[in-house]
């Protein structure tokens, strides 16, 4: 396509603060306190769709937060690229470990980002990310090189499990219908490494309850007559991994998809420095499933993890307690073939099971989701590579990915078409956590890639 770099150049500062205007909003899905910030961001994403370019754009609504559906049909006889990408983010805390606050963007230089990197809470998750697809289509409308149809649906609760878009997309068929699905909430193996994602873990999320007395007590008092939750509780979660790593809920692996060893040693090919990932991370030593590598443990391999424990007294100075209850949310990432709702089933039968007389438990699933793997040899995969290989010099990576878009599965059911997980994020840009950032060339470079992945996908449909 003509002339994207130097659009990208004349108006880079213009992308850079409409990005950083939309970061200013707190538009927190899972904190009700949020609300009317995530139904202003519905807004804004409308009008950012309008003045891309296209024709029609509505807040579609639902029970919970809203869905942004936009579309330009320029010749129903051309294929159609639906974009997916969502616009609420995941809750700051704890805030005290934000070096600049999380709704205030600054953007800083780092030694992975020396352009500089935008810090603030979904900078690259999603919003950053999702913001490229509007500004590519912003490109391809105003210089007239849209050379298929587009539609967009930008969501409001990605983080907190997608409910409400899975009825809107089995109730809207016709209107999401398309050809290929493109999605930017993935990332990259390095900036000079280009990859693509090519499947994801499915998601199980649960909240356990363990209820002992019928109050808090005096340690001293009941401290060895009773049964401590705390204590039942860090127990039973104890109990969930033997020796080697291994989840001990039966029937957890018996749908586990095991690849073979031509499999993994093309996986093994992807750069990797064991030591830069633990010098990163400031660890001395990797932890996980025995007989596996790190990125096998994190992208084909099923785990389970604490993802917040509390209970009793977190106060300044000292409260001698027997807390009454004790509470943990828990995560499982699952693989192919694995269905989420069965795990969610096992995990609440053996957990159930395991409780010692003297407490109870209760299981409180959350949400979740199927794990997705598409192949390599789609049109829209190649179309991909060919965008990549354009704008970085060299052909772009498989890899699969450790996290979940519980989404994409329903979108292969329900709508019969391929999603391309086109990610421009790196693992350092620390989602989910303080200080998350998106680099600034990694964004320009989406918004460069974006348009050719139209163009030959356009090219490659109609040969």
């Amino acid at each position: 396509m003509q002339h994207i770099q130097s659009y990208i150049e004349d108006h880079k500062d213009r992308f850079l603060n409409e990005l950083i205007d939309l970061l200013k909003i707190p538009s927190v899905s899972a904190d009700p306190a949020y609300k009317e910030h995530v139904f202003k961001t519905a807004e804004v994403i409308k009008a950012s769709l309008l003045k891309a370019g296209c024709d029609h754009v509505e807040i579609c609504e639902t029970e919970g937060f809203p869905i942004v559906y936009g579309e330009k049909i320029i010749d129903a006889n051309l294929p159609t690229v639906l974009v997916y990408g969502h616009y609420d983010v995941q809750p700051a805390d704890p805030l005290e470990l934000w070096d600049s606050p999380p709704y205030e963007p600054v953007i800083k230089k780092t030694d992975i980002h020396p352009e500089g990197a935008i810090f603030a809470r979904g900078a690259c998750d999603d919003k950053g990310q999702m913001y490229m697809h509007v500004k590519a289509m912003e490109f391809m409308t105003e210089t007239n090189q849209l050379p298929c149809n587009v539609k967009f649906m930008i969501e409001g609760e990605e983080e907190v499990g997608s409910v409400n878009l899975s009825k809107f997309v089995k109730n809207n068929q016709e209107k999401l219908k398309n050809d290929v699905i493109l999605i930017s909430d993935t990332g990259m193996i390095a900036q000079d490494v280009p990859s693509i994602t090519t499947g994801l873990r499915g998601l199980s999320y649960v909240e356990v309850e363990v209820t002992g007395p019928n109050r808090d007590l005096h340690s001293g008092l009941y401290g060895g007559a009773v049964a401590n939750p705390i204590n039942i509780l860090t127990k039973m979660i104890a109990s969930l991994h033997d020796d080697n790593n291994h989840i001990t809920i039966p029937g957890f692996y018996d749908k586990v998809e095991e690849l073979s060893e031509a499999e993994r040693a093309e996986m093994a090919k992807a750069p990797f420095s064991l030591d830069d990932y633990k010098k990163a991370l400031d660890i001395d030593a990797v932890y996980g499933e025995k007989g596996y590598t790190t990125n096998e443990r994190n992208s084909i391999r099923p785990t389970l993890d604490v993802n917040g424990i509390w209970g009793g007294y977190i106060g300044e100075g000292a409260k001698t307690v027997i807390a009454s209850k004790a509470f943990a949310k828990i995560s499982m990432r699952l693989v192919p073939h694995q269905d989420w709702e069965e795990i969610t089933d096992l995990f609440k039968t053996h957990f159930e099971s395991i409780a010692p007389a003297g407490v109870k438990v209760k299981v409180k699933p959350h949400h979740g989701g199927q794990g997705y793997v598409t192949p390599i040899d789609s049109i829209g995969y190649q179309a991909a590579s060919k965008a990549y290989h354009d704008t970085f010099g060299k052909n772009p990576i498989p890899q699969r990915s450790g996290g979940s878009i519980p989404i994409v599965s329903l979108f292969e059911q329900e709508l019969k078409s391929k999603t391309i997980l086109m990610g421009f994020g790196l693992n350092s840009d620390a989602i989910h956590s303080p200080n998350e950032h998106f680099g600034v060339w990694n964004y320009f470079k989406g918004i460069e890639t974006i348009p050719l992945f139209y163009k030959y996908f356009t090219e490659l449909s109609q040969s």
